[in-house]
């Protein structure tokens, strides 16, 4: 009871320190970095051997620039994601310009579904956010529970202000079924790592062989809805660009594993134009060592 009560007592202040301007915020950033980097070594370890391992090609020093790059990256996505719980619609839409989303609004206006994948690139919940805020229908974003069950409630209710919907992950295709007669937009974060016992599919994927999820391609080949790509592009600090690439059109018509790689093959192009803005710090490929 006391670390809960601890825990909200630290949400609540984040809460407070969302209503700070954005340059005192990335201000701080810039303290939390040399803190995070150099003092704490948050996960260093990890970063350090996935990016080895992703760009055998490059140099320990170029290793360790991207490196750098990435955690004052991650100290400005934190305080990204803590301002986001303040933000109006309107600020959300000055930081996100959303690209060729007409293209993928034109489906909803003759009442069709359609899906939607990304990774974890770039701020994807501002992403989404702005996604929610656009399209003439709600997100439905499928996402897999954290174990700390107060700070999951204070994300999901940042994730939700604007009447996104968040689906647990293994309640996909029964929210799938129960919404098939309404024109939705599902949408998944593909890069995320399957538990050991429901690996169904290992593709190659930054130099590694890598586990990947398939619930988006089997979803797709269910209902044939047509697939985007949201490939989100960083223009300076605090402002993105995400444009809707169509990833495929007619996923019937594709053989068996053909969507998942098409969505790594679009993540990987991503990765390799800032490889800074991916989550290097998930232990993405521990089932390799």
């Amino acid at each position: 009871m006391i670390k809960k009560g601890f825990l909200r007592i630290g949400i609540f202040f984040l809460h407070l320190f969302s209503f700070l301007p954005l340059w005192f915020l990335f201000g701080l950033s810039n303290v939390l970095y040399y803190l995070v980097y150099y003092l704490v070594k948050y996960r260093r370890e990890v970063v350090r051997k996935n990016l080895l391992h992703s760009f055998p090609e490059k140099t320990l020093p170029e290793i360790i620039t991207i490196e750098k790059r990435f955690y004052r990256y991650f100290t400005d996505l934190m305080v990204e994601i803590i301002k986001m719980s303040s933000m109006s619609k309107d600020a959300v839409l000055k930081h996100v310009k959303l690209l060729n989303f007409e293209l993928v609004e034109a489906y909803f206006q003759k009442g069709e579904s359609a899906l939607a994948c990304s990774g974890h690139y770039g701020n994807w919940e501002l992403g989404m956010l702005a996604a929610g805020l656009k399209f003439s229908v709600k997100p439905h974003v499928i996402y897999k529970p954290i174990n700390n069950k107060i700070f999951e409630e204070w994300f999901n209710a940042l994730r939700t202000k604007f009447g996104n919907m968040f689906i647990p992950m293994k309640q996909t295709l029964r929210e799938v079924v129960a919404t098939k007669h309404k024109t939705t937009l599902f949408c998944f974060a593909s890069d995320q790592s399957p538990m050991v016992i429901d690996v169904q599919h290992i593709i190659h994927f930054m130099h590694q062989p890598t586990a990947v999820l398939l619930g988006l391609e089997k979803i797709a080949k269910q209902t044939n809805r047509p697939i985007f790509y949201f490939d989100t592009r960083r223009v300076k600090r605090g402002y993105y660009e995400v444009e809707c690439v169509p990833l495929c059109l007619n996923p019937k018509a594709t053989e068996d594993h053909e969507i998942t790689e098409l969505f790594f093959q679009h993540l990987t192009q991503s990765i390799n134009k800032a490889p800074e803005y991916w989550l290097w710090s998930h232990n993405r490929w521990k089932s390799n060592n």
